[in-house]
């Protein structure tokens, strides 16, 4: 097989290496996937680097269709003369216009629509440097959410007084589910522009600011929304609603204000005002944890939807029904479901990886938040009942972070790049210490800088787990490789063996890779406690061993960790 590598897709990543970029095929050895995002990249898409996409749809709930255009501004990186975008195949296709130097004339192309790919042949090659944009007109009834958000698409629903309550989905599947797009990590756009055309008695919610409302045609309205800042594409979205709206002024740890608004349901009101109590100390804990809230020109907001929920960046799509604990089950007494949408506007809103391969720093990092939540609340006893919970899930059937190009659903079979993610986070704590590794979660969202210099930043940037490796190596001072080999490369767990030499105790440790795996992990006999590495042939002289204890407070991430 023929792969082509090409340093456009090097240049996107900061200069990462080869081996640690997508990987780009042409046409004939794709493998496409309607219903699940990121694979392998298309060399035609990789040529492209999009900056800015215009959505203008018209989302009617009385037939559940919805239909309009999307323009797409790029840059060449590689000479092309092919334009290629995902499309589920429950769209028709209308036309597909190239917009030539005078970006009033639009040509219209020859395309094809099938296997979920819009394939339009460019009336000339288009050369690096130059810039291309294409409109693409459609419409049609999208997929139904089976499951969402797992299992995405549209959930189309009335409120209690017959009013559409609509909201979209697509982690999972890709923003190809409900409109042409790159569907692929990698490659984000810098801004969006979304107008919704809607009854007028709903208001249409969406990234960023809102821009304008104003009456298209009788009996509808357009909203109009925009945001600036980089953002992925299935973070792109719309809820759709008979809303009120509530507003607070947040004061940042930078000093400066911005707003935090809540779209709720009329009839739950007041339940959202309890709710803003309890987001503005989350926002809070996360801003002291990990630094200032990445999108203070713009808003954070939650809108209330007709599924559990979805971190859509800056309105992050709310459906726990108030209730605390609904993720999680710990009895931790906050709403678990609000402060895990909102850490991932820090962890994979801001920071984003650009291959799924390494989703667990989206939502292993993102899981972590919430036991240490709990302990700010309520200490270290709750914590390590959290941390339980979360180890009772994991499954080990997939390694976390593989390696190799994943797309999203191979990434969340079993879920556990959430459960043991947060554990490999967990035992990584105590290995090198609270200091160090808070250390290393600021240096992964705000390297080098101080809080106040974060808007010089780019508003956000692509990661992966090799930086974070990185990250830890160097404020530690120590190769750590055969820590994370262990626990994100492989699926199974490693074993902590013992054996009796009479009254002595020998220790140690089977890994899934046979290699060294010098963990440390505290004995106790009942009078006294040690830390060792357990390396098979050191005995500990036991003097109560019906009292040992191994391990007494769960530190160490392994097999058979509470049996």
């Amino acid at each position: 097989m023929t792969i082509y590598l090409f340093l456009v897709v090097i240049q996107l990543f900061g200069g990462e290496s080869q081996s640690d970029v997508p990987l780009v095929v042409p046409l004939n050895e794709y493998e496409n996937s309607i219903l699940d995002s990121g694979g392998k990249l298309l060399k035609e898409q990789a040529a492209l680097d999009i900056h800015f996409y215009e959505l203008d749809l018209t989302i009617d709930p009385f037939d559940s269709t919805i239909g309009g255009s999307v323009l797409m501004h790029s840059r060449v990186l590689h000479e092309t003369d092919t334009y290629i975008a995902h499309l589920d195949t429950v769209f028709d296709v209308h036309h597909v216009y190239y917009h030539s130097d005078d970006t009033s004339v639009m040509l219209p192309l020859d395309f094809t629509h099938a296997d979920g790919l819009v394939i339009a042949r460019l009336p000339e090659v288009s050369v690096p440097g130059s810039a291309l944009m294409i409109t693409v007109i459609y419409s049609g009834r999208p997929r139904m959410a089976p499951n969402p958000p797992w299992e995405g698409g549209f959930t189309w629903s009335w409120t209690n007084d017959g009013k559409p309550w609509i909201g979209v989905s697509c982690q999972v599947n890709g923003a190809d589910i409900w409109w042409p797009v790159k569907d692929h990590p990698s490659d984000r756009p810098d801004s969006v522009s979304l107008k919704f055309t809607v009854p007028e008695s709903v208001t249409a919610v969406s990234n960023g600011v809102l821009r304008s409302v104003e009456q298209r045609s009788q009996g509808t309205n357009t909203f109009h929304w925009s945001t600036n800042y980089p953002i992925s594409n299935y973070a792109v979205t719309v809820n759709i609603g008979p809303y009120v709206e509530l507003e607070r002024s947040y004061e940042s740890v930078t000093g400066e204000t911005f707003p935090i608004h809540f779209w709720a349901l009329p009839e739950h009101k007041d339940k959202a005002y309890q709710l803003l109590d309890q987001i503005e100390h989350q926002m809070r804990f996360l801003e002291d944890l990990l630094g200032p809230y990445p999108y203070q020109n713009e808003k954070y907001g939650v809108v209330e939807a007709p599924f559990f929920g979805m971190e859509h960046q800056t309105i992050i799509a709310y459906g726990a029904g108030y209730e605390n604990d609904t993720v999680f089950d710990t009895d931790s007494g906050f709403d678990d479901l609000h402060h895990h949408e909102l850490s991932h506007e820090w962890w994979g809103n801001f920071v984003t990886v650009y291959d799924w391969k390494d989703f667990w720093i989206h939502e292993g990092f993102g899981t972590y938040m919430q036991p240490l939540y709990a302990e700010h609340l309520h200490g270290n006893e709750q914590y390590r009942y959290f941390m339980k919970r979360l180890y009772q899930r994991i499954l080990n059937n997939i390694p976390i972070a593989p390696g190799e190009s994943r797309t999203t659903r191979e990434m969340f079979e079993g879920r556990d790049i959430y459960m043991k993610g947060a554990w490999v986070l967990h035992t990584l704590r105590k290995l090198i210490g609270d200091e160090t590794f808070f250390m290393a979660l600021r240096e992964m969202l705000y390297p080098h800088t101080t809080e106040q210099q974060h808007k010089a930043l780019v508003s956000a940037r692509f990661t992966d787990t090799q930086e974070f490796i990185r990250t830890v190596e160097n404020l530690t001072g120590q190769k750590l490789d055969w820590f994370f080999t262990t626990y994100l490369r492989y699926s199974d767990l490693p074993i902590l063996e013992k054996r009796w030499d009479h009254d002595s105790l020998i220790l140690s440790w089977s890994t899934p890779s046979n290699d060294e795996f010098p963990m440390p992990v505290e004995v106790c006999d009942g009078k006294h406690c040690t830390t060792v590495i357990p390396d098979g042939k050191t005995p500990l002289t036991i003097q109560y061993s019906d009292k040992l204890v191994i391990d007494p407070n769960n530190k160490v991430l392994r097999s058979k960790l509470y049996h």
